[in-house]
């Protein structure tokens, strides 16, 4: 028996005096309505309605039972009206995870604006600990995970929102001593700064790029800003983020090698639940961060600053 259903067809014939009138008013047979009340009789033990010809009062306990009924659908109702609204409007706790590497750049500006353009929305902003499986996220009560891959897994849903640059790079130091990378194929001869994520670089773009998988590893991290550290040193060649590399291109710690055959920039993606009704704070802070991006461009050094 379906208590709720039970309840609100018996709290209806109590306001209407008839169980077709009940049936009417709820869009059901009145022989439903009837049943449901004969239903909840026995489960309670009592007659809670005195059945005429032509009409339905109640007993005693039936009235009590209404006005009890009536208070639990009500609060039912209000709690149903208050999630709802809150589904639909820009506030709550929002949390978001994606790797390290990520977050060390302009995302965390963004999620930084983003938390202050909504204060209604209390921000979690989480970096690293990330699984390989997409959807652990959600099992870890994240609500947002960022990814740069394009993945394909139904148990989840994808968004772009940026575009990441990559520059290849190293320092005046390590050119004067090894010579300046003039072809990509001549990585096998040189020291390469190598994220442990990403040992095969991709050099030039649509059907002129290479794959190049490194084989010369000099220094190996799972940290982006510890290889841009070494090169910055002179340790050897590194693909690096635009926005990590930024200040050191700038400021000439760091030149762009190959700038005729720049490297292919990298998609961002926000994944989050499989829902078809997305809440209106995810969907509010995937279309900032989307903004934000559009209107905050990474740089992309196609040749050297000078």
């Amino acid at each position: 028996m379906d208590r709720i259903l039970v309840m609100r067809s018996f709290v209806t014939v109590a306001k209407v005096g008839s169980f077709s009138g009940a049936a009417k008013q709820l869009g059901t047979s009145g022989s439903l309505i009837s049943r449901h009340v004969a239903d909840l009789e026995k489960q309670l033990g009592v007659h809670l309605v005195n059945r005429t010809a032509r009409s339905v009062s109640l007993t005693e306990p039936g009235v009590r039972y209404s006005e009890f009924a009536q208070r639990i659908l009500d609060e039912i109702d209000a709690e149903d009206a208050r999630i709802a609204e809150a589904h639909d409007r820009p506030e709550g706790p929002l949390s978001i995870i994606c790797p390290k590497w990520i977050g060390g750049l302009d995302l965390g500006d963004a999620i930084a604006e983003f938390a202050v353009a909504h204060p209604r929305i209390a921000v979690r902003y989480e970096l690293g600990g990330m699984s390989d499986r997409t959807y652990d996220f959600l099992d870890s009560g994240f609500d947002v995970a960022f990814h740069t891959r394009d993945l394909r897994d139904s148990s989840v849903r994808l968004k772009r929102v940026a575009s990441l640059p990559f520059a290849l790079c190293a320092s005046d130091g390590y050119i004067e001593r090894h010579g300046l990378l003039t072809d990509p194929n001549d990585l096998a001869d040189h020291d390469c700064l190598v994220h442990v994520n990403d040992p095969v670089w991709r050099i030039g773009h649509g059907h002129a790029s290479t794959l190049h998988k490194i084989r010369n590893i000099a220094f190996q991290s799972n940290s982006y800003i510890a290889l841009l550290k070494a090169a910055v040193h002179g340790r050897g060649i590194a693909l690096l983020p635009s926005r990590s590399a930024y200040d050191d291109l700038v400021d000439g710690r760091l030149r762009v090698l190959l700038p005729g055959l720049p490297v292919p920039s990298r998609s961002l993606y926000a994944i989050y639940g499989p829902s078809a009704q997305v809440p209106r704070k995810v969907e509010v802070f995937l279309g900032f961060l989307t903004r934000w991006f559009a209107e905050n461009p990474l740089p992309v050094f196609e040749q050297n600053p000078q």
